[in-house]
């Protein structure tokens, strides 16, 4: 068990690390943009700034999959420290650019979240949300592995989560799909309109409830 949390204390400080070097990448963005308002203030539209935006985009998804795949010895296990990278990188990404620029002001304040397959928008809660979700999933998942236990996973457990994911999904990027099919110009210059927070709601209690699932089963099992 001891060496489980070491991992996980490790796989933490890579996480936590990474993010700080994101949230940089971000401020340095903003100085160059000239940006203190993301929602008033779009820059320019730049093919090539766009293209190495998604380019880095997938760059971090690949680091935070890699970890998880080194760190972990069974699927489940690779999984689960994919999980705890990735949501710890996302909860301290805004922990950082609030140290370094005193953004965001408030958890509710929108914010451009990702770029792949469309720009996803939402409140700097509703990603911390689903990260610390993540977060306790990844390390149960971790934590079962050592101990020998599998993961209960049955058809409901796929139902809720795919569903969760699938709502959540358009939530973030209900604006970007009211446009589709639209040039990258145009959804580069998208600005969200207000957060639908019941079907986000939703989303992320399917999210809850396969995590639950996934941790104790149906009892007697």
């Amino acid at each position: 068990m001891n060496r489980a949390y070491s991992k996980i204390f490790w796989v933490s400080a890579f996480s936590i690390a990474m993010a700080f070097l994101e949230a940089a990448v971000v401020v340095y963005l903003r100085r160059v943009y000239g940006i203190t308002d993301l929602i008033l203030q779009v820059p320019p539209f730049d093919a090539r700034i766009a293209a190495i935006e998604v380019g880095r985009e997938l760059a971090t998804l690949v680091m935070l999959l890699s970890i998880g795949w080194i760190a972990g010895e069974t699927f489940q296990s690779k999984a689960g420290f994919a999980f705890i990278t990735f949501g710890l990188w996302d909860i301290f990404y805004y922990i950082w650019l609030r140290v370094f620029i005193g953004w965001p002001q408030s958890i509710l304040e929108p914010d451009l979240l990702f770029l792949i397959p469309l720009p996803w928008w939402g409140p700097v809660l509703s990603p911390v949300l689903i990260a610390l979700l993540m977060v306790t999933g990844g390390i149960i998942a971790v934590i079962k592995t050592e101990k020998r236990q599998a993961l209960h996973i049955d058809a409901w457990f796929w139902v809720c989560l795919i569903s969760g994911v699938l709502i959540l999904l358009y939530t973030f990027m209900a604006d970007a799909l009211m446009v589709f099919p639209a040039d990258a110009s145009t959804l580069s210059g998208l600005k969200p309109s207000q957060f639908n927070w019941p079907v986000y709601f939703l989303g992320f209690g399917l999210g809850v409830i396969a995590l639950w699932r996934m941790m104790v089963g149906r009892r007697g099992t």
